[in-house]
């Protein structure tokens, strides 16, 4: 591993702080008295209350002058300026802890635990003055520094600011350190779970877990995750849905269950779709999809008052109200809406014509169902803001669901679309064993014309509603994307702490010589150069530059080809 020379210096610091006898990482606990936030939201109606305090954080800045020094530390609930008199942390004769462990062993990043007493600057600062400090943890890598500062009008202006999404997303840890606010999203998600929790044991309905590895993927129509159980020697799934599990225990007597499930989808990545998400699915025997719908929208009303304190949410450049009755359309009302179409008789052979003519991508694997979700999704979904339910889907397209009551052909089943995305789904749960079996083999010979996220048969399930299972309403609301609308976020990996990323390419630190960087900081930021116009820039002499060639190449950093135009050199 090859260190920076700003790591190399944190690393030979650690090494002087423990032959100083320092334990740069002490096992003892540090006993916190009082946070940031507490400091400036009561010390002046308080200011007695604030004499001993015991806080900790991390160094955010340092301004070092001479015997006395200011400095920021940064707590879980924000930052406020430090104080440090060498004579007050140092009281003896014995000067080191200012002059040798605060002014030359510590860095911006380490953590530290502060005495003192708050107090206000001449300038009106609430401040910390320190009589006592404490390193707790060093840090070995430098934190990106984000600078800051107003211009003539008054306005902030930031530079260097830690906004690479990438990077964000794969070291979120440096993220939440740098950009704090973005905690704000994850508490709001906190928040949105803990009202939904609220919510559904007010109604009496009991919190479950289900098996995530399970031998047969079913309860939705996804590609799952495989793996293998070596002591049983079988191959297991993980689960795609916890559907047909939380249905078993209403068979089992169980009036109301809920379970809050990370489920897995071998499929696609986009800024709506992680392989990994959170959804709660919701099961309630003696129901129907009508109650479902006026329950949930109650639900989700509920979330906006207790997140924003209001109905209403800015997304972008949409207000929603979630604010009930929601807007309500069957699904070949949207269609016709949207396109004009009554598609609600055609057959597969007519339907998948009206997807060419409305230029919805299709291909032969897909049955009927898939034809008229496809023209859906691209025709409708996208143009559903406001919160709406759709209802009364194609029979083909749901084989869990409960034919409907007056309207042969259909089932009782909605989605909620908001924002142009579906947020949950639901429906009458199918409870005819005799009529499961037969949509199960339905969805067989899906599979046998290369429809990958056809349902499996499951024997089972069909063998537990053999046993007679209730009337059954059931919902799965997405909590990432409903997150993500609470939270005004663009893409779901704003609303996950580790969203999945692709493998990181390793950076390979090369140590080059002047004229080989030279080469190089010229070369890097066109990516590909004619050879002789690239020596041309740098003005070295014949030696000078193949011997610098020659090193980059070695180096394994630049290639060199010959080519139509001559001979290229570019960045590997």
């Amino acid at each position: 591993m090859q260190l920076s020379e700003q790591e190399i210096q944190r690393r030979n610091e650690r090494e002087a702080l423990m032959n100083m006898g320092i334990d740069p990482y002490p096992a003892a606990l540090f006993d916190v008295n009082v946070s940031v936030k507490d400091i400036k939201e009561n010390y002046e109606r308080r200011k007695t209350d604030y004499k001993d305090i015991s806080i900790a954080g991390r160094l955010m800045s340092r301004r070092i002058m001479g015997s006395a020094s200011f400095a920021e530390i940064q707590d879980s609930t924000g930052r406020i300026q430090i104080y440090v008199r060498r004579d007050d942390i140092c009281p003896d004769e014995d000067k080191s802890l200012y002059n040798d462990v605060f002014k030359k062993r510590l860095d911006i990043g380490d953590i530290v635990g502060l005495k003192g007493y708050v107090f206000t600057t001449q300038v009106g600062e609430i401040s910390i003055h320190v009589t006592d400090i404490k390193v707790l943890s060093k840090s070995l890598r430098p934190l990106p520094i984000v600078k800051e500062a107003e211009d003539e009008s008054g306005n902030k202006k930031t530079w260097d600011a830690f906004k690479d999404p990438e990077q964000r997303y794969r070291q979120r840890y440096l993220d939440l350190i740098v950009n704090p606010h973005v905690k704000e999203t994850f508490k709001k998600r906190t928040q949105l779970v803990n009202t939904i929790r609220d919510f559904m044991n007010e109604h009496g309905y009991l919190e479950v877990e289900t098996p995530i590895l399970q031998p047969i993927h079913g309860g939705a129509a996804a590609r799952p995750f495989e793996t293998h159980h070596n002591t049983l020697d079988m191959k297991l799934y993980l689960r795609i849905a916890n559907e047909l599990y939380l249905k078993r225990l209403i068979v089992g007597g169980f009036d109301g269950v809920y379970e809050f499930a990370k489920d897995f989808r071998n499929e696609g990545m986009s800024r709506f779709h992680n392989p990994e998400f959170t959804q709660v699915e919701l099961y309630v025997a003696y129901k129907d999809y009508n109650w479902m719908m006026d329950f949930m929208e109650e639900l989700v009303e509920r979330i906006a008052i207790n997140v924003h304190g209001d109905t209403k949410v800015k997304v972008g450049e949409n207000v929603i109200d979630f604010q009930r009755p929601w807007k309500r359309y069957t699904m070949f009302e949207a269609i016709e809406h949207f396109t004009g179409i009554d598609i609600s008789s055609m057959e597969e052979d007519e339907l998948r014509e009206t997807a060419k003519k409305l230029e919805v991508p299709t291909d032969e694997t897909m049955g009927k169902a898939k034809l008229i979700d496809e023209i859906f999704g691209e025709k409708c979904e996208g143009q559903l803001i406001q919160p709406t339910f759709i209802t009364d889907y194609p029979e083909e397209m749901s084989p869990l669901t409960k034919k409907h009551r007056s309207k042969p052909g259909l089932v009782e089943r909605f989605e909620a679309i908001c924002n142009g995305k579906e947020i949950m789904n639901a429906y009458s749960e199918l409870n005819d064993p005799i009529d499961q079996r037969k949509r199960f083999e339905d969805q067989l010979e899906l599979a046998k014309r290369g429809d990958d996220e056809a349902m499996v048969l499951d024997e089972d399930f069909l063998r537990a509603l053999e046993y007679g299972m209730p009337p059954t309403a059931g919902v799965g609301l997405g909590i990432d994307r409903l997150t993500m609308i609470m939270t005004d976020s663009n893409s779901i990996q704003d609303v996950l702490f580790f969203p999945q990323m692709k493998p990181e390419k390793k950076e390979v630190k090369v140590e080059l010589n002047e004229d080989e960087k030279q080469v190089f900081e010229l070369l890097k930021p066109q990516g590909k150069m004619d050879l002789n116009a690239l020596k041309d820039a740098t003005g070295l002499s014949n030696k000078k530059w193949d011997k610098a060639v020659k090193g980059l190449r070695n180096a394994g950093v630049v290639n060199v080809t010959k080519e139509a135009d001559g001979m290229m050199i570019e960045v590997k």
